[in-house]
């Protein structure tokens, strides 16, 4: 393989081969400092010493950056303070040139971390051909990704969006025409959802109204009426109130990963599917996460569970560990490797109430986003990749246990796969900023009292080491002494 025939046109960095080093990967960050890294392309890649772009705009630092955001952009992100400009596997690296391991990944969106070679070379293929035709006319690469996604789930159709929200708005309207679809001679079909407690579906106002968070929908109260909160995990509450007439679908994580980690019992969601199955309800399961835990749950500081999701443990789907089927599934987050993509998955059953003109998108199931959404499903889906991030995520959880046990402000380390949610006793803020100077990417969940761990997939065992280690180290600045 030719390497510069990998190279994006558009790249800021200059490429070249190194004939004498061919599995070297080499990151300039300035004229002093100078960071190998392996890689199995022969390619020295000269990194500038600010962002690409950034001395166009008179931004010479982190600090400029931050300041210049401050006047332009609209503040609805609390951002860490730091400047990303490169990144490669799973490290990443800001204008300055300091190095972090990335155990975030875009908040589980980049599976095969960054920079994937086949990624690469699949989405600049792409660009070249045919990168947007809107969905008036047929193109190639969203009919492969839809039969593809098919042919490895319970689903018969599929519908894409741009995002996960999306997802979740086109669930609802879809449930809403199935009951009407389903019971055409009721006055009033039902058109009201269940969902449950500490969940997130996104900001949108349909999906914003199933999201039990207050603070996330009372800033823009009145949201779409007709959403009941139960508690989650409780069986009994929501046998009493999924009613027939009155629900049209139940909406639940299988993991809530913004919630803080919490998994979903075989138990309870096989109770979900009974009384949706009695009540003419639909099942929708929000995989958006991509990763959900399955029970054997024991109390006590450390719960014994396990995960699994789009490769996390081994499963492809969460819901496969348990045996229960949803009537829709929405995902989102890793499908296109860091390209903005949603879908929604479902049964023939449902996809038969939906008419042209009911729902659709302009940028959605674009050529180049299914494309890459291609190079993402086809590795994460082979049985060696599945297998190695089950044994990774063994390995990560052993560490954790073994370097966190004791500590006063652990809780609880929640999670067996790549995601992995350590609950403190106090706000988990000063141990993330104090991973983030040591180098260590890491996010927050719940009630601000989580560190989340997503890493990509592709982390290895040395990287899962580092990562505990200064997770581990870090936990003194909770210690007000």
């Amino acid at each position: 393989m030719n390497p510069s025939s990998l190279r994006p046109t558009h790249s800021p960095f200059p490429l070249k081969t190194n004939p004498q080093k061919p599995f070297l990967l080499r990151l300039n960050f300035s004229p002093r400092r100078r960071t190998t890294i392996n890689s199995c392309l022969n390619l020295d890649l000269e990194q500038p010493t600010t962002a690409p772009n950034s001395e166009k705009l008179g931004l010479g630092s982190s600090k400029d950056v931050m300041e210049m955001e401050a006047k332009v952009l609209v503040g609805t992100y609390a951002r860490s303070p730091v400047v990303l400009a490169t990144g490669k596997g799973c490290k990443v690296w800001d204008v300055e040139g300091r190095e972090y391991l990335d155990m975030a990944a875009g908040i589980a969106v980049n599976a095969l971390g960054h920079g994937d070679e086949e990624w690469l070379r699949v989405v600049t293929e792409q660009a070249g051909l045919l990168t947007h035709v809107s969905n008036v006319y047929y193109s190639i690469p969203q009919l492969e990704l839809a039969k593809r996604l098919v042919d490895c789930s319970f689903a018969d159709r599929v519908f894409f969006s741009n995002s996960g929200t999306e997802a979740n708005e086109a669930a609802i309207k879809f449930a809403r025409k199935f009951q009407r679809f389903s019971n055409p001679d009721d006055k009033q079909p039902a058109t009201e959802f269940i969902s449950f407690t500490n969940s997130f579906h996104g900001r949108t106002m349909g999906a914003l109204a199933l999201t039990s968070k207050v603070q996330y929908r009372s800033p823009f109260e009145p949201v779409m009426p007709g959403v009941t909160f139960l508690e989650y995990g409780n069986i009994e509450a929501a046998r009493k109130a999924i009613q027939h007439g009155k629900a049209a679908a139940v909406f639940v994580e299988p993991i809530q990963g913004e919630g803080g980690i919490h998994s979903a019992t075989k138990e309870f969601l096989q109770s979900l599917r009974v009384a949706c199955d009695d009540a003419g309800a639909l099942l929708i399961f929000d995989e958006r996460l991509l990763g959900c835990l399955v029970p054997n749950f024991k109390p006590g500081l450390f719960a014994s569970q396990v995960q699994c999701g789009l490769g996390r443990t081994g499963y492809l789907w969460a819901h496969e560990a348990y045996g229960v089927y949803p009537d829709m599934m929405t995902l989102a987050k890793p499908l296109a490797g860091g390209l903005p993509i949603g879908a929604v998955l479902m049964t023939e059953r449902v996809a038969a109430a939906v008419n042209y003109g009911d729902h659709g998108s302009t940028f959605a199931g674009s050529p180049l986003v299914c494309k890459a959404a291609l190079a993402v499903l086809d590795k994460i889906r082979k049985p060696g990749f599945l297998s190695s991030v089950s044994k990774k995520g063994r390995y990560l959880k052993e560490l954790l246990v073994q370097k966190m046990q004791g500590n006063a402000h652990v809780n609880e380390v929640r999670g067996l796969g790549l995601i992995v949610g350590v609950e403190l006793d106090v706000p988990a803020a000063p141990l993330i900023a104090a991973c983030r100077n040591s180098g260590v990417l890491v996010l927050v969940a719940g009630k601000g009292n989580v560190v989340r761990l997503v890493p990509p997939l592709i982390i290895s065992e040395q990287e899962l080491e580092h990562a505990a280690n200064i997770l581990a180290g870090c936990l003194t600045v909770l210690d007000p002494n």
